[in-house]
């Protein structure tokens, strides 16, 4: 019976797919987990307490009906798992890779809080749909009828493109603007193959093209192309932008050479897994190889920066965090291995300017203690007086976070509505913003995020872009 095969986890302990061994991973940029076999993939599923309040559910930002794909995954019903999870989920074997689930479904599973150690769902999400690409249960997106109305949506990312994905499947033309050369934003430039590798989302890319998305890439709103006109050609607008201004370290010695912005760094060497020619790396300047690498800041980027620069071959790479461990905003998981793979933390510490004149040559750190809490609860970082110390570098990689651009500037549309942090204005619930038509998702709207909620954003919005249609419809036709 089904329910002999659940509820396993007293006499069956958690167990993660395999880790490709650190002094091997380190040298790649392949993905760090192999894969789980079906059987052991049925083994952990099981595990699963099926709760009556399933906290895992809850705490997903998409509300992934996850003890049901468990279950069926535990019984060998693998093609119903997949329909249930893609149900929910636009992007399921990309969240699978790179969710904090340890912060999300599985920090909030109960029998992780009864000290039975949480059931793998990151591992097993991703096994079901990869196993689905395998068997081709993953199918081409063919609406039942073509609509007339359009919608436009600016930049390619998580956000966009699972607005797109639910447009599409109504019928809808849509096409989307990029200011890049390829679809994806932070899922194909911003994140390491490691974590991602990138014909992931490359294959999906090729789903929403075959379905009749269009893709207007290299194209800067602003600059080749008014947003006027977008509204123009279109019945409606979506604006997925991301947030891309890089928050800098204001300090003596900041514009030295060496000194370098996290996101250029990423790119630089996610371009060159495409073989794409990088001006940049090929010269020595977004290339980690035989230098000693500082990477400040605590949060997922950081981690991706570091993990990178090991990958690249860096004599040494440190990263330096103004808080603790228990403190800092990155993943538990990537920092346990960006450790395996031989970087260094120095925790409670801050950059305070830089040596070496045009050319960087160290960071002057200043040592931190933690007091009294914020407006957030969080303790403040204090300076201890007396205990600065220089950290030799070569190369100084800026992970500190992103901010909004001032998109109603560099569009020239000032009457678009933000808030006093920059992000676009936007309902909560339906996302249209206060410009008849026009509806903002993802970073933009949220500040800088994570993919997840992107993906649910942008699901949303798809739907209430078609609520916005509908009615338009109704008053065009009285």
């Amino acid at each position: 019976m089904a329910t002999e095969k659940m509820l396993r986890f007293v006499s069956l302990g958690k167990e993660m797919p395999e880790k490709r061994p650190a002094d091997l991973r380190a040298h790649d940029f392949h993905e760090i987990y192999r894969e789980f076999a079906e059987v052991k993939a049925a083994d952990q599923a099981s595990r699963c307490s099926q709760c009556g309040v399933p906290y895992c559910q809850a705490h997903c930002p998409l509300h992934n009906n996850i003890p049901d794909w468990l279950r069926m995954t535990a019984t060998g019903r693998l093609q119903e798992a997949y329909e249930i999870s893609q149900a929910t989920n636009t992007f399921p074997e990309i969240c699978g890779r790179i969710c904090p689930q340890d912060r999300l479904c599985e920090g909030n599973c109960v029998i992780e809080q009864s000290g039975h150690g949480t059931v793998t769902i990151g591992a097993v999400e991703k096994y079901i749909t990869d196993t689905a690409w395998e068997n081709g249960w993953v199918k081409p997106i063919r609406p039942v009828a073509e609509r007339t109305e359009s919608v436009g949506i600016i930049g390619a990312g998580p956000g966009g493109l699972a607005a797109a994905d639910v447009l599409r499947r109504a019928g809808v033309q849509v096409t989307v603007y990029d200011r890049y050369d390829r679809a994806g934003g932070l899922l194909t430039y911003g994140i390491p193959g490691f974590k991602l590798e990138k014909p992931v989302v490359m294959r999906r890319i090729a789903q929403l093209e075959e379905a009749g998305v269009t893709f207007v890439m290299n194209c800067k709103v602003g600059e080749d192309i008014s947003f006027d006109a977008i509204r123009g050609q279109h019945d409606a607008v979506l604006i997925a932008t991301g947030v891309y201004k890089v928050r800098e370290i204001e300090a003596p010695g900041s514009g030295a050479k060496g000194i370098v912005k996290a996101l250029d760094y990423l790119t630089a060497s996610n371009r060159k897994s495409f073989g794409d020619e990088v001006p940049e790396f090929d010269n020595g300047d977004l290339d980690a190889k035989g230098k000693r690498v500082v990477v400040i800041g605590g949060g997922d980027t950081a981690m991706d920066c570091v993990r990178t620069a090991i990958r690249q071959g860096a004599v040494s790479v440190k990263c330096l965090y103004r808080r603790d461990r228990a403190n800092m905003p990155g993943s538990q998981r990537e920092t346990q291995n960006a450790e395996e793979e031989g970087v260094e933390f120095v925790w409670l510490s801050a950059p305070k300017g830089f040596t070496g004149g045009t050319e960087v040559d160290g960071v002057m750190v200043q040592k931190m203690r933690l007091g009294a809490p914020d407006a957030t609860g969080r303790q403040s970082p204090e300076v201890i007086e007396g205990a600065d110390y220089i950290e030799p570098a070569d190369l100084v990689v800026q992970a500190l976070g992103f901010e909004p651009e001032d998109l109603p500037k560099l569009w020239g549309v000032e009457e678009l509505g933000v808030t006093r942090w920059g992000t676009i204005k936007a309902d909560f619930q339906t996302h249209a913003t206060n410009l008849p038509g026009v509806y903002a998702v993802g970073d933009i709207v949220r500040g800088a995020s994570l993919v997840v909620w992107a993906i649910r954003d942008g699901r949303e919005a798809g739907a209430s872009i078609l609520d916005w249609l509908a009615q338009s419809a109704a008053v065009a036709a009285q």
